[in-house]
Order: C-alpha cells, then sequence, then structure tokens
C-alpha cells in the first residue's frame, strides 16, 4: 500500500492527513474505543502537538485538557461544592465571578501557570485596592477550582499552592503598620532604589521626603524657583492638593497646612544631590514641566509626561517597590524566618521617619517643631515621646545582651 502523502509530497505518518482547507489532522483511538482528534494549521505544529500527547500520557494528564477553561471548571466546582452555608456559598460565587471570571477565568487550564496566580493577587492588591482579607476568599475558591483540575488530571500541580502566603510576606501584610522605617530598613529601601532599573526614576523624589519631612503635597507642590542649591534651603510657602471633583482628578494650589507650616527647610547634602539628579533625568529623557496649576508651573517632581505627581501614584509606586524588594530578599535568603523585609508603607510614613532620625540623633526638640512646621509643640511631643519609648526598649535590650556577656544575669531563670 503506497504512503500517504500531503500536497508538498511529504509522507504521512499513520493517523496523519491532510484536510481539504489545508490544514493538519491527526485521529487516534484510546483502548475504551474513544476516539479523538487535533488540529494543527500546518504538519510541524501537528507534531509538536502529538509529541505533548506522549508527554502529558507519560504525565498521567487527560487527553483533551489543554481544551478545558478555567471558567469551565469553576461552573464544574459550583455543582460539586456541597456542605456550606448558602450566604458563604453566595458569596463565594460573588467574588470569583466579579474578580476572577473575566481577568483569569478564560484561560485554558494547561496555560495557568503559578507566576500568573500571583500576578493576578499582585493586581488585586494594587490596581483593586483590595485587602487581604478579601483576597483570601477568593483564593479560597480559585485553589478548590484548580485542585479539580488536579484531581480530574488536567494539570499536576495545583498553581495556586502557597500564592496566598507568599502574598503575605512579599506585602507584610501579617505585621502591624508602623509609623517609621527602622534604620536597616531605610537603608534596604534606599539601596533597592540605587540600583539601576525599574525604580531608578524614583529615589530623588522618595530620598527628599525621606531627608526633609516634608509632607506630599509640600512635595509635589516644590518649583524650581522654591529651592536654593547654593544656601541649601527648601522655601516651604503653598501646597499641592489634590482632589475629586465630579469624579475627575483635580489640583489647586492652597497654602500651608498651619501658619507654622510656610517655614524654610536646611538641606543636607543627599537632598542637594537628588534635586541634581533630578535635572540630570529630566535633561537626559527630555521632559519638561506641562502643568500650570492656579497660575503656578515648573514643578520640580514631574512624571514622564511632564504632569505634576499626587500622593495616589506615589503610594502605588510604593506599594510595588515593597513588593519587588521582598521579593528579591526572599529570594536571596533560604531561611525567610529571619530575613530583612519591608513593611506596608506611604509617603506619610516618611515624615515620621524623618522624624524619628531627628529624634534618635539627640536634636533639639524646638528645632524639630520647625523643620516639620507644626504649629503645636505638643504634637512635636507627642511623636518624641513614641520615639524615645521605642529608644528605651531598644537601649534596654543593648543592656541587657551586655550584662549577659558580663555574665551578670541570674542563672536556670524558668521565665522567657
Amino acid at each position: 500500500m503506497a504512503a500517504r502523502k500531503d500536497k508538498k509530497g511529504r509522507v504521512l505518518k499513520e493517523g496523519e492527513r491532510q484536510r481539504k482547507n489545508g490544514t493538519y489532522e491527526y485521529r487516534w483511538t484510546e483502548r475504551n474505543g474513544q476516539r479523538h482528534s487535533i488540529y494543527a494549521n500546518n504538519l510541524s505544529e501537528l507534531r509538536d502537538r502529538k509529541e505533548q500527547l506522549v508527554v502529558d500520557r507519560y504525565n498521567g494528564l487527560r487527553v483533551g485538557s489543554n481544551q478545558i477553561t478555567l471558567n469551565q471548571l469553576y461552573l464544574l466546582w459550583k455543582k460539586l461544592k456541597k456542605g456550606i452555608k448558602e450566604n458563604t456559598f453566595q458569596n463565594y460565587q460573588y467574588m470569583y465571578e466579579h474578580y476572577v471570571f473575566d481577568k483569569l477565568g478564560h484561560r485554558k487550564i494547561r496555560t495557568v501557570k503559578r507566576s500568573d496566580v500571583r500576578l493576578f493577587y499582585c493586581y488585586l492588591v494594587e490596581q483593586q485596592n483590595l485587602n487581604v482579607s478579601t483576597i483570601d476568599c477568593i483564593h479560597t475558591v480559585l485553589h478548590q477550582v484548580l485542585q479539580i483540575a488536579v484531581e480530574d488530571d488536567f494539570i499536576k500541580t495545583n498553581p495556586s499552592d502557597n500564592a496566598l502566603t507568599e502574598l503575605k510576606k512579599v506585602y507584610n501584610v501579617d505585621r502591624k503598620r508602623r509609623k517609621a522605617l527602622l534604620i536597616e530598613e531605610q537603608k534596604l529601601l534606599e539601596d533597592f532604589l540605587s540600583k539601576e532599573g525599574t525604580y531608578r526614576h524614583w529615589k530623588p523624589i522618595f530620598t527628599v521626603m525621606l531627608y526633609t519631612g516634608l509632607r506630599v503635597g509640600e512635595i509635589t507642590g516644590l518649583r524650581w524657583e522654591d529651592i536654593d542649591l547654593e544656601k541649601g534651603v527648601i522655601y516651604v510657602n503653598h501646597t499641592l492638593v489634590f482632589f475629586s471633583l465630579r469624579g475627575k482628578s483635580t489640583y489647586a494650589i492652597n497654602t500651608p497646612k498651619t501658619s507654622k507650616s510656610k517655614r524654610v527647610v536646611p538641606m543636607m547634602s543627599t537632598v542637594k544631590n537628588a534635586f541634581h539628579e533630578v535635572k540630570e533625568y529630566y535633561e537626559k529623557e527630555e521632559i519638561v514641566c506641562n502643568s500650570i496649576i492656579d497660575g503656578y508651573t515648573d514643578f520640580i517632581f514631574l512624571n514622564r509626561f511632564g504632569c505634576v505627581m499626587n500622593y495616589t501614584t506615589l503610594n502605588k509606586a510604593l506599594n510595588r517597590i515593597v513588593r519587588d524588594c521582598n521579593l528579591e530578599q526572599l529570594e536571596k535568603n533560604e531561611d525567610d524566618s529571619n530575613v530583612l523585609l519591608l513593611p506596608r508603607i506611604s509617603c506619610h510614613s516618611f515624615r515620621h521617619t524623618f522624624t524619628t532620625r531627628m529624634i534618635e540623633s539627640s536634636m533639639k526638640i524646638k528645632a524639630v517643631q520647625e523643620i516639620l512646621g507644626h504649629a503645636d509643640i505638643g504634637t512635636t511631643m507627642n511623636i518624641y515621646a513614641e520615639v524615645t519609648d521605642e529608644l528605651k526598649v531598644q537601649e534596654i535590650g543593648v543592656l541587657e545582651k551586655y550584662m549577659k556577656e558580663q555574665e551578670l544575669t541570674p542563672l536556670n531563670s524558668t521565665y522567657p
């Protein structure tokens, strides 16, 4: 019997055929008599898919599983799910259909990877602004749906395994939000921002925040005429306000928060260098200020389109920075129980961090008040008391370590 060939004269193997429209088909029959077909646009692609079938059989995966979507498995999960309260079941359905169905549900189950699930959870945090308790509920449904795929031999492992645990580590959500960064955390953040790459352009504005204690509206409203690099001072005389008006984002220039907020803030060399870096970056990227707000223009800190920034943009950037810095730390350290991670932070955290560094250095309380622009010294004293309480705990820890080294601690203590 002559070998069958395609239109190009290539010999076709058993089960292969070229269809009238020029595409290719491979047919085979299972031992139980069930017939299957796969299709491809060309012969090379068809044979690649045949090889994948062999691999799938070896791995114990079901034939045809590459066509099943996540949403199809979700519908099966709805039929199978029993033994929970109706309101809980309704909540699970809402979570999946509201957040997963359109974003991830169309994906074929075989194409959903671990990285896809983790990126999806990051999207829920950063773009949808969901808290972890909500994502936990979404994860419960998604993990169960994917587990059906594992149990029915569509996939070998559940790509959502440990995804929620990793999310919590990356965003440090199990830790109480602190108002100020510890010294080692501040150093970790600065080192991460100093690396060439995705976040390098964020370094100047966050450096100025960390080393001046200016409020976010004071920082984003700074113009080049408000700073004097030769004298090394910043003139704070207005603030940039960002708000929503009839559903539209709007900016306005306002007077400082209080009369004391109108002030002159000295620059450290780190701040001067940050301003110089901004100038160099704008010249290199040919960025010019396109914002005119209530007659004010020539703002210092701009996005790539030459427009002013706002606290929402900056806080979202910080979320991404914390996420990727912590991911890098976890990848470098196998023992993640002792790894240094950044806590959840916002722009206002930098003001508290700068205040803490001033108090730690024993700066006079009146000078701290003037630099921060506090109208009431009681506000400064409250922060001072909070920081010094933390310092006392730290210093006692140093004393205890010293006494242990001198063997002055009572032995055989039964208490931790």
